[in-house]
């Protein structure tokens, strides 16, 4: 008779409240990202491309300075055996410098403008740097949140963001306010949903420094910060170049099909980013359940991202309208690299979990020199489409080796992540060639979306179906 170890029901409850979050982050996705969906044509009716950009522009600058203002503080919390004692470092370190980036964005707004190409976006960077010192106070709520896999009220957190943004910018861009609306509807929902964190996460704001404990933080966090910063370039540095290159409308088709070809991934990123770190952080077999995790991604991502690639354009022309068609050919270079995207996310959660922050720091490097080359090169011969395919050929022929060598060192075989991954690859070729074949079989875009799609999902789902079962049953037993 096999005895049952504390240990062994540790790690099985472990496993099961990990899955748990894991539901509730993609319930969460799929939910606000289908209200996003919703709001995002609404906007694009009422927005014009150009305008689109110079928001773009300004949530680029937002988004440097919030990258850099967290300095990896929220991932030392949610790894931390002692996060209750970390806790008060943690909240002066980030207020200070959340309140800092605020200042300095507030201040430099103009400059920062005119340094993007688009001295319209100033307003819009003023206003937005308020969100700055707004999330670093939830920086410990958000943490804690995290740590216990309470997935549930980050939904709910979610939902009344959406809501508020959406009520607010509608109404605003509504009354002519045009892209101010946008920055100050981010503000409103900031500021709403950093009260209900705190709330969620049944603490109060505690402030102080433990001089003990700056330097174990900082050492693990910098390079965590830095690391995020050049993941946050990777993401954005096209919007920067784009700018400069072609322009804001030209960046408005951009950031149209860049937003699309993350409905599905980021729906996927976020559910992995939800639980990755606590639970690679404590499970006792971390190189197994990568292999769990690494597969599932993988068979949820690359299908996603290659049928839509295939059926970028009727998509584009049934949810957008056709002004919008010049972002079809790029979201079909978006597609195969969103699929990449999410699993470079899961690598990266267990190398965090596993204090390997610096690793992931010199990927990112290779990963930002690799791409802005490519990126000038291609973007001045081929224009906003050549941005999207350097994005997915980097990925696949220079990043995922990359990622592969790192985490040979820390102890996971390539060979497990190939024998994980192979069979979702292998049917996904079917399903897109079923999305090509039924998208051209009629001439009316709705038609197309619809016949290629369905015909896509039935495929892959008879396809991977035994495949699915054993990996359920492989969860359950390791």
């Amino acid at each position: 008779m096999t005895q049952v170890t504390p240990a062994a029901v540790a790690e099985q409850s472990l496993k099961m409240t990990a899955a748990r979050g894991a539901a509730w982050s993609a319930l969460s996705s799929i939910i606000l990202r289908l209200g996003s969906f919703v709001v995002g044509i609404v906007l694009a009716r009422l927005l014009t491309p150009e305008q689109f950009g110079v928001y773009a522009v300004a949530l680029t600058v937002q988004s440097i300075l919030m990258t850099v203002a967290d300095l990896g503080l929220s991932s030392d919390l949610i790894r931390s055996k002692e996060p209750e004692k970390l806790a008060p470092t943690i909240a002066t370190l980030g207020l200070i410098s959340g309140g800092t980036m605020t200042a300095l964005t507030i201040a430099a707004s103009a400059p920062l403008a005119t340094l993007m190409g688009s001295p319209e976006a100033a307003p819009a960077i003023a206003v937005l740097g308020v969100t700055l010192a707004l999330g670093s106070v939830s920086l410990v709520p958000y943490a804690m949140l995290m740590r216990r896999f309470q997935q549930r009220a980050m939904l709910l957190v979610g939902a009344v963001d959406f809501v508020v943004s959406t009520t607010v910018t509608l109404l605003l861009v509504l009354a002519g306010f045009g892209v101010m609306g946008l920055a100050v509807g981010r503000v409103a929902a900031q500021l709403v949903s950093t009260i209900l964190q705190f709330r969620l996460a049944r603490i109060r704001p505690k402030y102080g420094l433990d001089r003990s404990r700056l330097r174990p933080i900082l050492s693990f966090g910098v390079p965590i910060a830095a690391a995020n910063l050049l993941s946050w370039g990777l993401v954005n540095v096209d919007n920067v170049i784009l700018a400069r290159i072609v322009g804001a409308t030209a960046l408005g088709f951009y950031v149209l099909a860049f937003n699309v070809s993350g409905w599905p991934m980021n729906a996927l990123s976020q559910s992995v980013r939800a639980v990755s770190m606590p639970y690679f952080s404590r499970t006792s077999n971390a190189p197994s359940g990568l292999g769990v995790v690494t597969a599932i991604a993988w068979a949820g991502a690359l299908p996603a991202g290659v049928v839509l690639a295939v059926l970028s354009e009727p998509l584009i022309a049934v949810i957008y309208g056709d002004r919008w068609l010049p972002a079809a050919p790029v979201l079909a270079a978006l597609g195969l690299y969103g699929a990449f995207r999410v699993l470079f996310d899961v690598f990266t959660g267990f190398l965090y979990a596993q204090g390997r922050a610096r690793p992931v720091l010199w990927v990112q490097i290779l990963w930002l020199i690799t791409l802005v080359t490519g990126m000038i090169i291609a973007t001045d011969a081929y224009g906003i489409v050549g941005a999207g395919w350097v994005h997915a050929a980097v990925a696949g022929v220079v990043i995922l080796p990359a990622y592969i060598v790192v985490l040979r060192q820390a102890g996971v075989p390539a060979a497990l992540l190939l024998r994980r991954a192979w069979w979702p690859t292998v049917a996904t070729i079917p399903a897109a060639f079923a999305a090509w074949i039924g998208s051209r079989a009629v001439d009316t875009p709705i038609m197309a979306l619809l016949i290629g799609g369905g015909a896509s999902v039935v495929v892959y789902v008879l396809l991977m179906w035994a495949w699915g079962l054993r990996e359920w049953h492989r969860l359950r037993r390791e």
